[in-house]
């Protein structure tokens, strides 16, 4: 029977505090973050790295003085081996900006001498700076390891049935859990992203907009009050809006409860349990929002995990060979569960 390697993809996160500024070197030296030529990029990404340091320590000893992400990335990556099945499935983790770096993951994959290789990033919405870039490191760190097995790429996966249902029941069991009175307001939160990107093609806002909708949809629930709204914007660049700080205080104002959801996170890392957790919840007090609740990320949901295995079986069953190109035009080379394409 043939073996297939599934590489899943994250951004990955310091494992101590020691990491934390090499991690945020990494970051802002990817060319799909900060769009510059090397010479000018390195020293910027250092710089940026010196200042934000400090205050990215802080949010790490939060948790204990690194990232969850790779425990976490490592849970989904077992659960979804035991569900694809062991005899012919592995599945390997590849962090973009930290480790296990692509080149690490290539080499263990290499070894496992699969026939043929599925690469799953957790990133459920397209955008060039997350799965764009995850792709060509894998496609270089490949190439480095002299390792060309048939590779087929999942873009993205915003309107998958498990993962919308996963998302749907989270929030469900939040809004049942809400006491009587005036109706809470649903603040969908995802990473936000530089405007320029989206006016440039980038997906990503668009396939955020179709997950909530998808989730809406699913729970068909008369009068939900609700709205997309996006976090962790950084720097002096304009980005995608509204932002959740000013939804959140926005409630406040409105004397609204207030339910957030992570729904373009499928792990929990720092932006939901320091982030959403901590500093939008002394936000909301501060702000008078009458109760602040955050939904979980799906995880290893059962669920969740069962619609990854389909997207994996679907790209095995795929011709269509990975794309030669990174970036909001990708999917048109044709990745395999491409919802976007027709947009492009």
């Amino acid at each position: 029977m043939a073996k297939t390697a599934v590489v899943m993809f994250n951004l990955g996160g310091p494992d101590r505090l020691d990491s934390v500024r090499p991690f945020l070197f990494n970051l802002f030296s990817d060319a799909a973050i900060i769009a510059l030529p090397l010479p000018l990029r390195w020293p910027l990404a250092k710089l940026i790295a010196a200042r934000r340091a400090p205050i990215a320590r802080e949010i790490y000893a939060h948790l204990g003085g690194g990232s969850p992400l790779l425990a976490n990335t490592r849970a989904q990556a077992e659960a979804l081996e035991q569900k694809l099945g062991r005899a012919n499935h592995r599945v390997f983790i590849a962090m973009r900006y930290w480790h296990p770096f692509a080149a690490e993951t290539a080499a263990a994959v290499k070894s496992f001498a699969p026939e043929r290789v599925v690469l799953l990033p957790l990133y459920p919405q397209f955008s060039a700076t997350t799965t764009g870039s995850s792709l060509a490191d894998w496609r270089r760190a490949a190439k480095a390891a002299r390792f060309d097995a048939p590779a087929r790429a999942i873009c993205c996966y915003p309107t998958a049935p498990g993962f919308i249902e996963a998302v749907a029941a989270r929030l469900r069991a939040a809004l049942g859990s809400a006491p009587g009175g005036a109706k809470p307001r649903v603040l969908f939160s995802a990473h936000g992203l530089p405007k320029r990107l989206v006016e440039a093609g980038d997906p990503y806002q668009w396939q955020v907009e179709k997950s909530v909708a998808a989730v809406v949809a699913k729970l068909n629930i008369p009068g939900l009050d609700w709205r997309v709204c996006y976090q962790s914007r950084v720097g002096p660049l304009e980005w995608i809006g509204p932002a959740t700080d000013r939804e959140i205080e926005r409630c406040g104002r409105e004397k609204r409860a207030a339910i957030v959801v992570p729904i373009a996170f499928v792990s929990e890392h720092s932006e939901t349990l320091v982030e959403l957790d901590i500093e939008y919840r002394k936000l909301a007090e501060k702000s008078g929002v009458p109760r602040y609740t955050r939904v979980g990320t799906v995880g290893s949901d059962p669920i969740f995990i069962d619609a990854l295995a389909e997207l994996v079986r679907e790209a095995e069953a795929s011709s269509v060979p990975i794309a030669a190109r990174t970036g909001e035009s990708a999917c048109a080379e044709g990745f395999v569960r491409c919802p976007h394409r027709a947009r492009l």
